[in-house]
C-alpha cells in the first residue's frame, strides 16, 4: 500500500509539469487558430497558477513570461479578425497573467513569512523551556562528569600502586569514557533543540526522538516524585517531518505533565506516555498525567494563544503545540483521564517524504 500511494506520489508531481506544458501549447494553438476577438491568451492564467505546484519563485515568474511571449507571439501569428480588439484582448491577457503571476507570488512570499514567524516563535518557546529545566539539565549533566572525576582519581590511584594495576586501569578508562560519551550525548541534544535552524522535513524514529526527550526530564521527574512509565509500541511506522519542532512537541507535553502530576499533594503522582499506530494512517503519542484535570470547557481553550491556568504561565506552550501539529497534517486535543488527570495526544499521518 505504501509503496501504491509512493508511486502514485511521485506520478503526480512528474505529471504536473507535462499538463502544464501542454495546457500552454493547446492555448497557444487554439489563441493563433480563432479571430483576434477572441481572448483565449486568458487561459494562460491557469498554467501559471498550476506552476507554483512543481516550481520555485523563479519559476514562476519564467512561466508567466514565458505565456506573456506567447500571448505576444500569437497577436502576430493570428490572420483573422480586427487587429484593433485583438490588441485590445492581447493587453487584457498580458495584464491577467502578470497580475497571476504578481498575486501568485505575494502569498506565497507571506506564507513564507508565516512559516518563518511560527519557527522562530517555536524557537524562543524552546528556550524558555530549558530556562525552566536548568536546574534538571545542570544535574543532568553534572551526574556523567562527576562519575569522570572519581573514575579519574581511582585510574591514579590504580596506576601509582606498587606494582601498577594496569587491569584495573583499563576498566576505569573505559567508564571514563563511557561517561563522557553520556555527557556528549546529552549535551549533544539539549544543543538541537536549542540550535535556531530552518525547519527541514526528514524520516525518523519517532520512539527513539521520544526516548531523548523523556531522558531530558528525568531528574525534573525524579525531583518532582513523579513515577513515568512508557508503552512505546515495537513496531511504529517511521514518522515524515522536522524531529526537532515535534521533539519540542512532546517535551512540551511531558512538561506540562510532570508540573500537573507534582502538583498534587494526594493520590498518585503517575505519568504514562504512550506511543501507538492503531491504524494504517497516522502515530499516536498520548501523555496521561494524574493532575488536577481539565474542566470540560476548557478542554479545547488551553491550546489558545495566551491562555494558561499557571500563575507564572505565557500561555505559549500549547498553541505553538498545535501550531507545529497542525503544519504536519496532524491533529492535537485533549481529554479527560480516570480517575484523575489529563490526557493530551496528538496525531501525525504517516505519509511519503514526496507528499506535500
Amino acid at each position: 500500500m505504501k509503496r501504491i500511494s509512493h508511486f502514485l506520489a511521485i506520478n503526480r508531481l512528474s505529471i504536473l509539469p507535462l499538463t502544464a506544458t501542454i495546457s500552454a501549447i493547446a492555448i497557444f494553438i487554439l489563441d493563433t487558430v480563432t479571430d483576434l476577438e477572441i481572448a483565449a491568451a486568458v487561459f494562460y492564467v491557469a498554467v501559471v497558477l498550476m506552476s507554483v505546484s512543481f516550481c520555485q519563485k523563479r519559476g514562476v515568474l519564467l512561466v508567466g513570461a514565458a505565456c506573456i511571449v506567447l500571448t505576444i507571439l500569437s497577436y502576430f501569428l493570428t490572420r483573422s479578425g480586427s487587429p484593433q480588439a485583438g490588441l485590445v484582448n492581447c493587453v487584457i491577457s498580458i495584464a491577467a497573467i502578470a497580475a497571476t503571476t504578481y498575486l501568485v507570488l505575494k502569498i506565497d512570499s507571506a506564507k513564507v513569512a508565516v512559516y518563518e514567524a511560527r519557527a522562530q516563535l517555536a524557537h524562543i518557546a524552546r528556550v524558555t523551556t530549558f530556562g525552566e529545566l536548568t536546574a534538571s539539565i545542570a544535574h543532568e549533566v553534572n551526574q556523567p562528569l562527576a562519575a569522570v572525576v572519581t573514575n579519574g582519581n581511582a585510574g591514579l590511584r590504580w596506576l601509582t600502586n606498587q606494582p601498577a594495576n594496569i587491569e584495573k586501569t583499563k576498566q576505569t578508562l573505559e567508564r571514563i569514557v563511557r561517561e563522557a560519551n553520556r555527557a556528549g550525548e546529552i549535551v549533544g541534544r539539549i544543543r538541537n533543540l536549542a540550535r535556531k535552524a530552518a525547519p527541514q522535513n526528514e524520516r525518523f524514529d519517532f520512539n527513539e526522538t521520544v526516548l531523548e526527550t523523556i531522558a531530558l526530564t528525568l531528574s525534573e521527574i525524579q525531583r518532582n516524585h513523579v513515577s513515568l512509565n512508557t508503552e512505546l509500541q515495537d513496531d511504529l511506522p517511521s514518522v515524515f517531518g522536522d524531529r526537532i519542532q515535534l521533539q519540542q512537541v512532546v517535551l512540551n507535553l511531558i512538561v506540562n505533565a510532570i508540573e500537573a502530576t507534582a502538583a498534587m499533594e494526594d493520590g498518585p503522582h503517575d505519568l504514562l506516555v504512550r506511543t501507538t499506530n492503531d491504524n494504517s494512517r497516522a502515530v499516536s503519542f498520548s501523555v496521561h498525567d494524574t493532575g488536577a484535570g481539565l474542566e470540560s470547557n476548557k478542554l479545547n481553550r488551553v491550546f489558545d494563544a495566551f491562555y494558561t491556568t499557571r500563575p507564572d504561565g505565557m500561555g505559549m506552550g500549547l498553541a505553538i503545540s498545535r501550531s507545529i501539529v497542525e503544519a504536519h497534517g496532524g491533529r492535537i486535543w485533549a481529554t479527560p483521564n480516570e480517575p484523575r488527570g489529563a490526557i493530551f495526544r496528538f496525531e501525525l499521518p504517516i505519509r511519503e517524504a514526496s507528499v506535500p
